[in-house]
């Protein structure tokens, strides 16, 4: 029943993805807002499929933590679910997200209408320069840059691996940095198509204020998710 479950949920994942992508594409003549309307339908339609075909809920905890001006947002990562959610917790975000996808069919549409933030992974040192100018550009259009600072999806409780480039942006940008814990490994695994029943929680934490040394940021940002993290799942912080 999870494997046919699944099956269907993919399908409508695709499905979805690209009704909607063509119904909206006339509001991306409007310029960002209409981009993000679409982005915040889809993440809206993947929810439906998750409770209707998976029977799989998602709670959101700490919204009261969400400003409305320019932050920055580090998120843990373990499913593509996680990189929707943006668009239903911010008012206008900013995703940094692997130049690959801006390239995708219809999903890259949008990706570029509402000015995320592409990065060559590969390309280090310059990548780095790239991603600062481009969230600079971004705050000073007052938006929240959102990013996943060990870079890629996780399996549940894997060590921890944070990358610099969040604390470049912290250091840079001289904005708070909301820490965001979440659990949607239990429903969604970070490859492969099974999705299982359950509830999952996305947790805004308060955030970290901005003037720390990069090292005190980056310990703090780490115990805070990994704390937090951990507890969604019921497992004691090491």
């Amino acid at each position: 029943m999870i494997l046919a479950r699944s099956l269907v949920f993919v399908v409508w994942l695709y499905a979805s993805l690209v009704a909607v992508g063509l119904i909206f594409a006339p509001s991306l003549l409007f310029g960002r807002a209409g981009g993000m309307m679409a982005c915040r339908v889809w993440a809206r339609c993947i929810l439906w499929g998750l409770r209707w075909i998976v029977g799989a809920r998602v709670r959101f905890e700490g919204q009261e933590h969400v400003p409305d001006g320019p932050v920055l947002a580090a998120c843990k990562h373990q499913a593509m679910l996680d990189t929707l959610m943006p668009f239903l917790l911010f008012k206008d975000p900013a995703i940094v997200l692997k130049r690959e996808l801006v390239n995708a069919p219809v999903f890259g549409w949008y990706a570029v209408a509402t000015g995320h933030i592409p990065i060559d992974r590969e390309a280090n040192a310059s990548a780095l320069r790239n991603l600062l100018k481009e969230a600079r550009a971004r705050k000073d259009q007052g938006r929240q840059i959102f990013i996943f600072p060990e870079g890629t999806r996780t399996t549940p409780h894997a060590p921890p691996d944070y990358k610099p480039g969040v604390a470049a942006l912290y250091r840079d940008l001289g904005l708070p940095c909301v820490p965001i814990a979440l659990d949607t490994g239990k429903i969604w695994g970070a490859k492969g198509l099974i999705r299982r029943p359950g509830e999952v929680t996305l947790k805004i934490l308060p955030p970290i204020p901005p003037g720390l040394s990069r090292e005190a940021f980056m310990t703090t940002l780490q115990e805070r998710i990994e704390t937090a993290t951990d507890a969604l799942y019921g497992k004691p912080h090491d």
